[in-house]
């Protein structure tokens, strides 16, 4: 039994009337008095319409005396026009069950339950007769063009948002998502968003030691990167927002069981560090010391499993470590506490339920049987799950050393395949069918089983060949060719999905794919590039459980994305295998050595309708190649939506780029440096003259647009930006990044963003634009605004985003005082008149003087 199937309300209540079935009741003898019951129903809401879907709660008052007890009960439902529809439902032990009814016509249904008498009782002693009954008619109000208010829900965010999210914020889910593993046809089936530019939230150094570039005597070689058979930042997590990593190389790891020495020398212990993705903060650094070293994640993974029981209903999500190793460890992901262990657990490949349980599966050749194994089953420990404790998850789990080869087993297939002996399939797709896949020089051969619950066992085909073409049969397929032509090839992809296997062969640098449903050879591709011939070839799905390095292709939305040391992205159709695009990564400069003229590719991942590739190396030269490309291609059309160069080179031996919540983290080749990209929170300033202006007159807005993500906040920035770190657009966004966090030289071209202006004088019904402007080099930006109007203004501004930033706003005043009253105008005299003055002004003067000299002279 899958006790875990469930994953939306509906299902959920399904496997809660499942968890409380009784095969029957009506057999149990009547011992003692006859009891009434009560009967009830409930539409919620009652009055809806039509086409509105309204939850029909219906059942008795009595309740059951154990949670696998049910009544049978049935609700009539009776239309308008006097039709009736019965529907017959065993409820849960409280005595209830709901229907979910959506009424497709107008007017008033009656609703009513109904309950046939049957005997029950837990034990011999109180078995009685529950008597029939029925309920009160109760109306249910459907009306025409009229629909019952639900809760309106919540926008989805419009500015930088981190964990923990509010559980009533439903809509956000989409938005949020983990790396629990390296997907096997690297599609994350990611539903929110995925980076559209290259901003930078955060980088923090690595840890383990200094990277970059040596200098001095060194010249131009640069640290170790922990690339090469090191194996550093391998099989990273994300889980619920938070990063995990290894602080160093895997072939760091001690041996614990030899007193921390290996092969004759001392190792430092590996250690975990848990960086929360939002905020670039470490959260908690351990070294985990157990009889055997589990502290790497090199065999490690995520785990968020829903637990829907019967009272307890929740997500408990745990780092597992211990990867294919007998025990496994369950780590809190947020404080890093280990919650429980599981010991004899099965070896093999580790899936996922529905509910993100854990699953293994075993041949049991003896009996030619399928075994599924559960970890929730075996966490349970009883073989009744629900039972006593088990309503609970973390009261029966934590603290627990759990046997898990005990209870673990909760599905004993029997497989009709004659005497052949399957032993482990190579490839599970839970619920649906078990696949092995077989390649040789000669010969493909598959086999399919189903999975499914009501067909489970049963053979979809059996060893169902096909004959390889005839360069395959002149080839050899040993590891080590004694001699001739090596046949380098093997299962490189496969998708549960689109339900196909596809065949790498290395020469002849060609797919060969096979159907999942039917077992049938399907396509082969053209040859790729010649240099793809030395690409890997990733033994999907037996590699998928050490997640070393992944494969090179990738499988999505229908599409199969192939590219390698060629450097040239093909993407071909998975029904036809005929080419759709191709995308030339080609190198902008010439470089010392090189394989091709396009600079070697890898696949990291594919999310949200894009797929990211950056590029890495076997074993990189030194000086190292400048410039490696991170960019993102559109899987429809294989259009470059972004693309940065010289930021995040990733590795062929350790980790790559990895997504969740909307955010790529990486580790970076070139300085040790991890970085997490993504839409990143942006913040506004405004001023205005503070004093008050004339109608009439120009004022100057003035202000900034800044980056305030976490990494802007570090040392490093705020020595090089004292005044805070200016936003760029989403065309000089890759340029300006490696100068904010490369210390490259500025971006010769910058342009800032657009911010709009709005005025409010207070009266009006609504504001008005008042113009537009761009943000410089430096964040700033100014907009001269004449008002013609005296009043007391409002002035916004706002920022509307892009795919780098998220909006940003800011307000300021203006006041604005009447202008001043022209003077009244004077009247003047005639122009005639002014002269004629003038004329006697001077001949009055001159008499003066003429009587004054006559006195003068007299007076002698």
């Amino acid at each position: 039994m899958n006790y875990l199937k469930s994953k939306n309300v509906v299902k959920m209540l399904a496997v809660l009337l499942t968890l409380s079935f009784v095969a029957s009741m009506a057999a149990i003898p009547k011992t003692t008095a006859d009891i009434h019951t009560y009967p009830f129903v409930d539409p919620i809401p009652n009055v809806v319409g039509v086409g509105q879907y309204t939850l029909i709660n219906f059942g008795l008052l009595n309740y059951l005396g154990d949670s696998k007890s049910g009544w049978n009960v049935t609700l009539v439902i009776t239309d308008p026009d006097g039709k009736v529809e019965k529907v017959d439902r065993m409820t849960w032990s409280t005595g209830t069950v709901g229907y979910g009814y959506t009424p497709t016509k107008a007017g008033n249904y009656t609703l009513q339950c109904t309950f046939k008498n049957v005997t029950y009782g837990t034990t011999n002693n109180n078995r009685q007769m529950h008597l029939s009954s029925e309920s009160e008619n109760v109306t249910l109000y459907v009306l025409e063009d009229w629909y019952a208010p639900y809760h309106p829900g919540h926008s989805m965010p419009t500015s930088y948002w981190t964990r923990p999210v509010d559980s009533q914020l439903r809509e956000w889910y989409s938005i949020m998502g983990s790396w629990l593993r390296v997907p096997v046809d690297m599609y994350t089936h990611f539903q929110g968003d995925a980076p559209e530019s290259a901003h930078i939230l955060w980088n923090m150094p690595i840890g383990d030691r200094q990277g970059g570039l040596a200098g001095g005597a060194t010249e131009m070689v640069g640290h170790e990167t922990g690339d090469a058979y090191e194996g550093k930042f391998v099989n990273s997590l994300i889980v619920d927002g938070i990063l995990f990593y290894n602080k160093y190389p895997a072939s760091y790891v001690a041996d614990m069981s030899n007193g921390g020495t290996a092969a004759g020398y001392t190792r430092a212990l590996q250690t975990i560090v848990a960086v929360d993705l939002h905020t670039g903060k470490v959260l908690w650094e351990k070294r985990y010391t157990y009889s055997t070293d589990i502290s790497t994640l090199t065999n490690a993974y995520g785990q968020t499993l829903q637990f829907l029981s019967v009272n307890n209903r929740a997500v408990f999500s745990y780092l597992w470590l211990g990867g294919t190793a007998a025990t496994l460890y369950a780590i809190d992901p947020y404080t890093g506490a280990n919650i429980y262990n599981m010991t004899n657990v099965p070896s093999g490949q580790i899936y996922f339920g529905p509910n993100g349980e854990l699953l293994k599966y075993t041949w049991d050749n003896t009996n030619s049987r399928l075994r599924q194994w559960n970890s929730t089953a075996a966490a349970m420990g009883t073989t009744d799950p629900m039972s006593g404790t088990a309503y609970g998850w973390s009261s029966k789990v934590d603290g627990r050393i759990i046997n898990a080869g005990t209870y673990g087993y909760d599905r004993n297939i029997p497989v009709s395949i004659g005497t052949r002996n399957l032993g482990a399939p190579s490839y599970v797709i839970p619920e649906d069918k078990a696949v092995w896949l077989q390649r040789t020089n000669n010969f493909v051969g598959l086999t399919g089983v189903s999975l499914d619950y009501d067909s489970g066992g049963s053979v979809l085909y059996n060893n169902r060949t096909w004959n390889a073409p005839k360069e395959w049969q002149d080839m050899t397929v040993f590891t080590t060719p004694p001699g001739g032509m090596l046949l380098q090839s093997g299962w490189a992809a496969i998708s549960p999905i689109d339900q196909i296997a596809v065949i790498w062969i290395k020469e002849l640098r060609v797919h060969y794919a096979f159907s999942l449903e039917t077992g049938k050879f399907l396509w082969e591709t053209e040859p790729q590039i010649y240099a793809d011939s030395w690409s890997d070839t990733v033994l999907l799905p037996y590699g998928i459980e050490s997640n070393a390095y992944g494969p090179e292709r990738a499988i999505a939305d229908g599409k199969l994305i192939s590219t390698s040391c060629g450097g040239i992205v093909y993407c071909y159709n998975v029904t036809n295998g005929e080419k759709i695009w191709e995308y030339k990564n080609t190198q902008k400069y010439a470089q010392e050595y090189y394989l091709t003229n396009e600079w070697w590719s890898v696949i990291c991942f594919v999310a949200d309708g894009k797929v990211y590739i950056g590029h890495m190396e076997h074993s990189a030269m030194e000086p190292k190649p400048r410039g490696a490309p991170f960019f993102a291609l559109d899987i429809e059309t294989g259009d470059l939506v972004w693309e940065i160069d010289g930021a995040f080179r990733q590795t062929r031996w350790g980790g790559r780029a990895i997504i969740g919540d909307s955010i790529i983290v990486t580790q970076d080749l070139y300085d040790q440096m991890i970085y997490a990209i993504g839409k990143g929170p942006s913040t506004m300033t405004m001023t205005t003259p503070n004093v008050a202006i004339t109608a009439g007159t120009t004022a100057l807005i003035t202000g900034t647009v800044m980056d305030v993500s976490p990494g802007t906040q570090n040392d490093r920035a705020q020595l090089q930006f004292p005044q805070g770190v200016p936003v760029a657009s989403d065309e000089s966004q890759s340029e300006w990044m490696l100068h904010v966090y490369k210390q490259f030289a500025a971006p010769a071209t910058f342009t800032g963003v657009e911010v709009s202006f709005y005025a409010w004088d207070g009266q009006s019904a609504e504001s008005v634009p008042i113009g537009t402007t761009t943000t410089d080099v430096y964040g700033k930006y100014s907009l001269a605004w004449t008002p013609q109007q005296a009043g007391q203004y409002q002035i916004f501004a706002f920022f509307d985003g892009s795919a780098s930033y998220y909006a940003s706003e800011a307000k300021a005043d203006i006041y604005v005082s009447a202008a001043p009253p022209e003077p009244e105008p004077v009247e003047t005299p005639p122009y005639g008149l002014y002269i004629a003055l003038a004329a006697i002004a001077i001949i009055v003067a001159i008499a003066i003087v003429g009587i004054l000299l006559f006195m003068k002279i007299n007076k002698r």
